[in-house]
């Protein structure tokens, strides 16, 4: 195709894929009602232990509540979407890719959604606890007034940093098939690797809520080794090919 042509087909690809995350965003509206009373259960809790009216949601705005369920409404409108533009991005890009790096993609694409769903799903499992192990150091005579804004951006910023978290084992697998990093390499590495899961656990969660931060920790360590056994196995196939090949099978693995 001629510089035109990829643009055309690149403007038709863009268009489908801003068309698709509009109606996702229709559709989110109408379950933004359900979505917010299901993120305010920790202050539901939270006042529950405390007492009526302890905790609040508050919108210090005129705009606050349109603004909260626009922003709802994006971010879910993305996530209901996600088929339509992440495919347009794919039949975009295909055409140029060899028959080894679409099986390789799509490999880590299967791989890194349900990741990144799991680590999301453990971050709204964790995120009430830590919501009301915080509200525990308010003292009897205040309130714990939560600006709607910053309320709705730590749960959003929460979910995302633990699912992403969880993906990055994919990208130390295709770190190894790119032969960048031996599993070897992975293996022998795991103390830092466990230092850094703790240090990140401990960062994401706050320090009186140790069973959030072990069960997050663990299952970053968990991820890991998964990643390096992975990469060991791939690198096993790597030097029996090269072995069947004539060559030299310690040579840097690639």
């Amino acid at each position: 195709m001629s510089l035109g042509e990829h643009l055309r087909e690149a403007r038709r690809r863009l268009i489908i894929a801003v068309i698709g995350f509009v109606i996702g965003m229709v559709i989110a509206a109408i379950v933004t009602t359900p979505v917010i009373n299901f993120l305010t259960e920790p202050i539901n809790a939270i006042n529950a232990q405390r007492g009526a009216h302890f905790a609040e949601l508050v919108f210090a705005k005129i705009s606050s509540g349109f603004n909260l369920r626009l922003r709802m409404a994006m971010s879910i409108g993305l996530l209901l979407s996600a088929p339509v533009w992440l495919w347009q991005i794919w039949a975009f890009i295909m055409p140029g890719l060899t028959k080894k790096e679409i099986k390789y993609t799509v490999g880590f694409v299967c791989a890194a959604i349900p990741l990144f769903f799991a680590g999301g799903y453990v971050a709204i499992l964790v995120a009430p606890h830590v919501i009301e192990v915080m509200s525990n150091f308010v003292p009897d005579v205040g309130k714990n007034f939560l600006d709607s804004d910053y309320y709705y951006d730590f749960i959003l910023k929460f979910v995302l940093v633990i699912g992403i978290s969880f993906v990055l084992p994919v990208f130390m697998v295709a770190l190894n098939l790119a032969g960048i990093m031996t599993g070897k390499a992975m293996v022998k590495g795991w103390r830092i690797a466990v230092l850094i899961a703790a240090l990140f656990a401990a960062i994401a969660t706050p320090a009186a809520d140790i069973g959030s931060m072990f069960l997050l920790g663990g299952i970053l360590i968990v991820l890991y080794f998964a990643a390096a056994l992975l990469s060991l196995f791939f690198d096993r196939r790597k030097r029996k090919r090269r072995v069947s090949e004539g060559l030299d099978p310690d040579a840097p693995i690639a």
